[in-house]
């Protein structure tokens, strides 16, 4: 209740500042939300966020047959800035596995030293992983792999310093290694990335990446030191990206790979932007439509077809519609086996809209 007292009131303030000022930049543009700036440029503030309602049917000999259908995410965010500071706060409504109510992104950044440098103080996604680093709202596969589900270490509260130029990004942060406890520093990560793109058009892309994470822990048998290696590229419709993981937990050597090809058929470039794609736009209103094939092979996180955290091999298949530049319905068949036999699979479909 209280997190929605304090949505509606955000909301209705960010309306009314944009409404005492018509002189002043308002813009509502479909999929980037409602922005609002000041007329010399030096303060904005933006409300955006995504619903997607998914129906899943999961078959598998560990955990069974289930059917369900309910909200995948349902996020809200705010954004602004004034003069060199900026912030974001986004918050879960709701989330299936999770019950919604809980803060995901919740920062700071300082900007006065431009682009190449920016220092992010809070709660935000460590900089690892390519896959981890698009947005959910923006991959072509409806889950993420499961080798990006179990070595990318996702959102946690620390200080990172990070930048870009035309064709490369870096990031490094020191991170809570398990947050949300008494004594979150008393366990810290180390978690880097860099990229590169020696080759970036409107149709043409080559991605180079490389991240790591070496994260303390109460027990040494779950200290962890991790790395990847990223490689992606774009031509005319067709996209492509890869990534293989590798880490040592308590003196476990693990790792994995993941292959991803998609095939946009209405003819669209998938858009690149700081070291990660984003989502297909349609060039025109009979909309856009997608393809995609995934492959993955090594110790994962499995629980999207119900084998677990295991060793495996998976096989994803996907079809996209894109009606406009806020809207996506999506359909994947997700087909996985242990290393010791066991199957699952798993049929999903989804319904996003971007505000």
């Amino acid at each position: 209740m209280k997190m929605k007292f304090i949505s509606a009131a955000l909301l209705a303030a960010a309306a009314g500042v944009a409404q005492a000022d018509e002189t002043s930049g308002f813009n509502l543009k479909a999929g980037s939300g409602i922005t609002f700036k000041n007329a010399d440029g030096t303060a904005s503030f933006r409300v955006g966020g995504r619903l997607q309602w998914d129906y899943d049917s999961t078959d598998s000999d560990i955990s069974g047959k289930s059917d369900d259908f309910d909200v995948r995410r349902a996020r809200i965010f705010f954004e602004g800035k004034y003069l060199d500071w900026a912030f974001k706060a986004q918050f879960n409504l709701a989330e299936s596995g999770t019950g919604g109510g809980s803060a995901e992104d919740l920062y700071l950044r300082y900007t006065g030293f431009g682009k190449m440098a920016r220092i992010t103080v809070g709660k935000q996604k460590e900089p690892f992983g390519f896959e981890q680093l698009t947005s959910s709202k923006d991959i072509s596969s409806l889950e993420r792999s499961a080798l990006t589900e179990f070595y990318a270490p996702g959102r946690n509260a620390g200080v990172q310093l990070h930048g870009a130029g035309d064709n490369w990004t870096y990031g490094l942060g020191v991170f809570e290694a398990a947050g949300n406890g008494s004594d979150d520093f008393g366990n810290t990560a180390i978690t880097g990335r860099v990229t590169y793109a020696p080759i970036q058009t409107d149709d043409l892309v080559l991605h180079l990446g490389a991240g790591f994470t070496s994260r303390d822990a109460a027990l040494p048998a779950n200290e962890t030191d991790a790395y990847n290696i990223e490689l992606a590229a774009a031509s005319g419709p067709f996209h492509t990206q890869a990534e293989y993981f590798n880490a040592d937990t308590g003196g476990v050597d693990v790792d994995g790979y993941y292959i991803q090809a998609g095939w946009i058929l209405t003819g669209e470039s998938r858009p690149y932007s700081n070291g990660v794609f984003k989502r297909v736009k349609p060039s025109s209103s009979k909309g856009a439509w997608e393809a995609v094939l995934r492959y993955e092979d090594g110790y994962g996180k499995f629980s999207d077809v119900g084998l677990g955290t295991t060793e495996g091999k998976q096989t994803t298949v996907g079809i996209n519609y894109y009606p406009n530049n806020a809207v996506r319905l999506g359909l994947s068949y997700m087909d996985g086996k242990q290393a010791s036999g066991e199957n699952g699979k798993e049929i999903r479909a989804r319904m996003q809209i971007v505000f």
